[in-house]
């Protein structure tokens, strides 16, 4: 095994990447991180900015296949799923919808829980810091409903929360636009979560990266990662479109693109690209003082210091990140049922990324069995943010032999083989 962890390699300059990168530096590593395109330009990019601490439910729960079978044929789904015969693809869903049981919910909530409290800690501690001006607001999240049944049904979840001391607050329709003037009268009620918080995330991602390159991290962009160079259990360099680059330790943190990188490793990551979309523009008129979720269409409404952003969607159709402009209009569409006014002028930015999903909604953290200096650190979904703290401080302890905080076990990428 490689004792001399001097020089590390992060794949992947997202804010998972950037994570890892502070965690190593403060430790005296040398660090460079290699980017396929520029740093925080994926899913790091234009994801709606919740720190959603609360979310310990995992996406593939008991009733979600059935439910979003019926809301497809009923043209409401969210989700899309490309008619193609991709056998990943086909594998990776048929997995999924057998993950959705209450033994996997329960499990993976005391697991998600030990990550989610973890990060939340760090994220404090690092805002301390002042490095990351990225208009941080610790508001809450408001989840607002205009279905009655949807709405009333949330006491079971609620309990289930409560567990955890994550319960939301239910608000009446009348408490909810007293609460936030915003929602449009056709909110039949909301549950308000004081737990979560919200930052922009394309201003986080630009404060950190030039802390770090303050401190001395390399970067390389548009720099893409094809094959490894390997020797007896150890991976020696990473061979790139500009060249071999050599280190003695490595972290594979390429979001949806570790599974590409990982079978040239013939390692198993089963990691798919879950597209999403966002509207990025300036403040509405009446725009709303707290980031809502908007349950019936599975969206966000974000708003910033410095702007507003729509955001939502999940598409399984490759890594395409064209835009397709009835998805953008769905959000449109979705914001205009629920939001007095749900647009502001003028738009800045229209959006698409994938993220790293996993059958099992868990994310990927630890050593492969198959080389001793590599940790992978993916398949997020759509908790980038908020699970980044706690993720890179687990891949240093991990790289660099130390005892780790919390137990690193239920994320290994061994659960795959």
């Amino acid at each position: 095994m490689t004792t001399n962890k001097n020089d590390i390699i992060i794949i992947g300059g997202g804010i998972i990447g950037l994570a890892c990168a502070h965690y190593l530096m403060n430790q005296g590593t040398n660090v460079t991180i290699i980017e396929d395109q520029q740093i925080g330009s994926g899913a790091s990019h234009g994801n709606c900015g919740l720190l959603f601490f609360s979310d310990v439910i995992t996406l593939c729960a008991p009733g979600v296949v059935s439910t979003e079978i019926i809301r497809t044929l009923r043209g409401t789904s969210p989700l899309f799923i490309k008619p193609e015969l991709d056998m990943d693809r086909i594998a990776f869903l048929l997995r999924f919808a057998l993950n959705c049981r209450k033994h996997h919910m329960n499990r993976a909530a005391k697991d998600k829980y030990a990550l989610l409290s973890y990060s939340d800690r760090l994220f404090r501690q690092l805002l301390d810091t002042g490095i990351l001006a990225c208009d941080f607001e610790d508001k809450g999240v408001l989840t607002a409903y205009l279905s009655k049944k949807a709405f009333d049904g949330f006491h079971r979840t609620n309990r289930f929360l409560e567990q955890y001391g994550f319960g939301y607050k239910k608000l009446s329709r009348q408490q909810t636009l007293n609460f936030e003037p915003a929602l449009s009268s056709k909110v039949v009620g909301s549950w308000f979560s004081k737990h979560d918080r919200h930052a922009r995330p394309d201003l986080l991602v630009a404060a950190w990266k030039n802390d770090l390159l303050r401190r001395g991290m390399k970067i390389k962009e548009m720099c893409r990662a094809t094959d490894f160079v390997c020797k007896q259990g150890t991976i020696q360099g990473v061979q790139t479109n500009q060249g071999p680059l050599f280190a003695d330790a490595f972290v594979l943190a390429a979001g949806a693109f570790c599974s590409k990188l990982a079978k040239t490793l013939k390692l198993c990551l089963p990691i798919q690209p879950g597209k999403g979309y966002s509207i990025t523009m300036h403040r509405p008129e009446i725009c709303p003082a707290v980031p809502c979720m908007l349950h019936e269409k599975n969206m966000v409404v974000t708003p910033w210091k410095s702007g507003y952003r729509l955001g939502g969607t999940m598409e399984f159709s490759g890594f395409s990140t064209a835009l397709n402009r009835t998805r953008l209009n769905k959000l449109i569409q979705g914001a205009a049922e629920y939001m007095r006014t749900p647009m502001g002028r003028p738009v800045v930015e229209e959006w698409a990324g994938v993220r790293p999903m996993t059958y099992d909604d868990m994310p990927v953290i630890g050593r492969t069995s198959g080389f001793s200096n590599l940790v992978v650190a993916a398949g997020h979904g759509m908790l980038g943010l908020t699970l980044a703290t706690g993720t890179g401080k687990l891949v240093s302890d991990l790289i660099l032999e130390k005892p780790p905080e919390i137990d690193p076990a239920p994320f290994s990428p061994e659960r795959f083989n």
